[in-house]
């Protein structure tokens, strides 16, 4: 079953960032990641607004998504991330799929 990284962003150096987000894009593509959404607006409906990004990664399950958290490759990433950025990182499973009956 399908699981989501969601990621509230808001960046606070653009060069640090950019280091960031290159080595942690590599390391969720090792992972059997791909972006849903990068760094987009939300359009808040509901609720306080934000002024923070949001980033929805999926990966094929919830233990890949913690495989790829914990890994060597995204602890690359790591190093930049306090100078990048601050963050709320989230992970859900997705809905399990059912069979047409």
């Amino acid at each position: 079953m399908a699981a989501y990284v969601i990621s509230e962003v808001k960046l606070l150096d653009k060069e640090a960032a950019a280091n960031y987000m290159r080595h942690a894009a590599a390391s969720i593509e090792k992972y059997d990641g791909h972006y849903l959404a990068r760094g987009v607006d939300p359009v808040v409906v509901e609720g306080e607004s934000t002024d923070r990004k949001i980033v929805i990664v999926e990966f094929p399950s919830l233990e890949r998504a913690k495989e790829w958290y914990t890994s060597p490759a995204y602890a690359e990433a790591l190093q930049f991330r306090n100078k990048a950025l601050e963050r709320k990182l989230t992970f859900v499973d997705g809905v399990a799929q059912f069979a047409a009956q």
